[in-house]
C-alpha cells in the first residue's frame, strides 16, 4: 500500500492499536493487522487452526504482500503483532518496537476490560513472559518508548520514518 512501509509492533498493551489509531486521525494510511490481517493458524504453514491461542495468532503472509506492494500510497503503516512476522518482515523499510517498562505493563494490564487479551490471568501471565523473553517479537527493529504521551510516540515514529508529525 505505501511507497515505503513500516510495521509497528510490540507486546500485548505496548500501544500498537492506539498507535494506529493516532495516525489515523492525523491522516496517515494504516493497516490494522490485528483486526484486518489475523487469524488463528499455523505460524509455519499458515494453515489455519480452530480456536483462540496466542500461539496461532497469525496474519496472512500473501495479503501482507499484496498490501506493501501496491504502492498507492507515499506510506503505509502497519501495526500489529503476529506469530509468523518472519515470513514478511523483510517487506517493510523499518520495524518499530513499541517498549513499555514492567510497571506500565502491568497498569495496562490492570486497565484492560475482561473482554480483551491479556486480561484474564493465564493471559497475563503470557504476556508478562513475552515481554520479560521477547520471544514473540521481531528480532531487530528500533526501540520506541510507548511509556511517553500518546503524540510523543506518534511524533517520533514520524520522525525516524522522515514523514511530518
Amino acid at each position: 500500500m505505501g511507497v515505503r512501509n513500516y510495521l509497528v509492533e510490540g507486546v500485548s498493551t505496548a500501544g500498537k492499536t492506539t498507535v494506529a489509531t493516532e495516525l489515523e486521525r492525523r491522516g496517515h494510511h494504516v493497516v490494522h493487522g490485528d483486526r484486518v490481517l489475523a487469524y488463528q493458524g499455523d505460524p509455519v504453514t499458515g494453515e489455519p487452526l480452530p480456536g483462540f491461542h496466542h500461539e496461532h495468532h497469525v496474519w496472512d503472509v500473501a495479503r501482507v504482500r499484496e498490501l506493501a506492494a501496491d504502492r498507492s500510497e507515499p506510506v503505509t503503516f502497519f501495526c500489529g503483532g503476529s506469530r509468523n512476522h518472519a515470513a514478511f518482515v523483510d517487506l517493510f523499510d523499518e520495524v518499530f518496537l513499541l517498549e513499555v517498562d514492567r510497571d506500565t505493563l502491568l497498569e495496562r494490564l490492570d486497565a484492560r476490560p475482561l473482554d480483551e487479551f491479556g486480561a484474564r490471568p493465564e493471559e497475563r501471565e503470557l504476556v508478562l513472559r513475552v515481554h520479560a523473553t521477547r520471544e514473540d517479537l521481531p528480532a531487530s527493529g528500533t526501540s520506541i518508548d510507548a511509556t511517553r504521551p500518546l503524540a510523543d510516540v506518534v511524533n517520533e515514529i514520524l520522525r525516524l520514518a522522515g514523514v511530518q508529525p
